[in-house]
């Protein structure tokens, strides 16, 4: 009997003939281990995603939702308060802030990859990807460049989910708090002398006479670290590791460098970190002769969508030449991930200058560890090994 557990070890390291078997036989299944559905093809989940007054995000994104996000982050409302607070929070994200992060992501790049030659190798998350996001963000955000350890092992620690017992514990949710607090202390800080940074800037940000309270200054200021120091670290990650498992299209990229683009989106594509977020239903839906119930929770599998041969030709190939602009690796409609013009600025830059100084190196993808996160999926290290 098939059996889909988003908490298994197993469904971490490798959930595509999961996904598969799910889109194939069972496109809307309920999963008694998340307690919740599960939709598997494209089609199924852009619909959704479009669909916010039937699939709402209301209370909660997060597969295991932490406590005290909803309500006052972008991924925990629907419009119209998610509008509002888009607004103002895309008010404080400027481009140009943004684009202030392409030197020291240069800087930080070239420090690495000279570590990482001169050992001939290393964990590239701990050298190199970890290192560049958590940089990049403290100088967007101000914080403390002496805290980068700690609040990585924060954020890493959080977004876990014990696969025993199913469920947050308590070493989840305090390093959450812990986050809380820190950012808090932050923010008042800004309060007190203003920067120019992010946080600083979210104080001040202002339309329409609209200003963002005390809680959604702070949680936003959190889901843009978590953001930042898990999400994009592990979305440059599975980048290298695309291109170490298809040599090919890496020594294609090394050669033509300006495929670099349409090589990060597809690497979005075929292997995206952000796996699988959750909507509740607010009324009943019958998807593939399947009836759902207004309040029962259902998951859309992102990472099984982008591998969906009803939309994609070969969808289990990386194929840098496909440059699938509508993927899903952040997302879909209201709620796409606010933070992709950073996301793809870091990485594109890290990347080409990681492929300049490394064009060869290989992974041993059968010793991974991956982090036990039913949203998210990324190993814990990733050991390189130099040609």
């Amino acid at each position: 009997m098939f059996d889909f557990d988003p908490y298994a070890p197993e469904t971490d390291s490798n959930p595509f003939p999961a996904y598969q078997r799910l889109r194939d036989e069972f496109p809307c299944y309920w999963s008694d281990k998340a307690q919740m559905f599960v939709l598997s093809r494209y089609a199924d989940i852009v619909h959704a995603l479009n669909d916010w007054q039937t699939f709402s995000s209301s209370q909660g994104n997060l597969m295991d939702e932490l406590p005290g996000r909803v309500g006052s982050t972008l991924g925990s409302t629907d419009p119209p308060r998610h509008d509002r607070l888009r607004a103002l929070v895309q008010a404080a994200f400027t481009k140009r802030s943004v684009d202030q992060l392409q030197a020291p992501t240069v800087e930080i790049a070239n420090a690495a990859i000279d570590e990482l030659r001169a050992a001939k190798g290393g964990d590239f998350i701990n050298v190199f990807s970890s290192r560049i996001t958590v940089g990049t963000l403290f100088q967007l955000m101000g914080l403390p460049e002496e805290d980068h350890a700690i609040i990585r092992n924060r954020v890493v620690t959080m977004i876990q989910t014990d696969p025993l017992t199913r469920r947050k514990e308590a070493r989840h949710v305090q390093a959450f708090q812990d986050m809380v607090d820190y950012i808090r202390l932050q923010v008042a800080e800004r309060r007190r002398v203003p920067r120019e940074d992010l946080i600083s800037r979210l104080i001040a940000a202002e339309v329409d006479g609209d200003r963002l309270a005390e809680a959604e200054i702070v949680m936003t200021s959190m889901t843009l670290v978590m953001a930042g120091v898990e999400s994009l670290s592990s979305f440059m990650t599975m980048f290298a590791l695309n291109l170490a498992t298809f040599p090919d299209a890496r020594r294609r990229l090394v050669g033509e460098p300006q495929l670099i683009g349409q090589a990060i989106e597809e690497s979005l594509r075929y292997n995206t970190s952000a796996q699988r977020f959750r909507r509740v239903l607010l009324e009943d839906k019958v998807v593939h002769g399947v009836e759902m119930k207004a309040g029962q929770f259902v998951c859309l599998a992102y990472g099984a969508g982008n591998r969906d041969e009803r939309k994609y030709v070969n969808p289990d190939v990386y194929d840098i030449a496909r440059y699938p602009r509508d993927h899903l690796g952040f997302g879909g409609g209201v709620h796409i991930c606010l933070g992709t013009l950073m996301a793809r600025l870091v990485t594109r830059t890290a990347m080409q200058e990681f492929l300049k100084g490394i064009p060869d190196y290989e992974v041993d993808v059968k010793g991974l560890a991956w982090n036990p996160s039913t949203t998210f999926r990324a190993p814990l290290a990733m050991q390189i090994t130099l040609g």
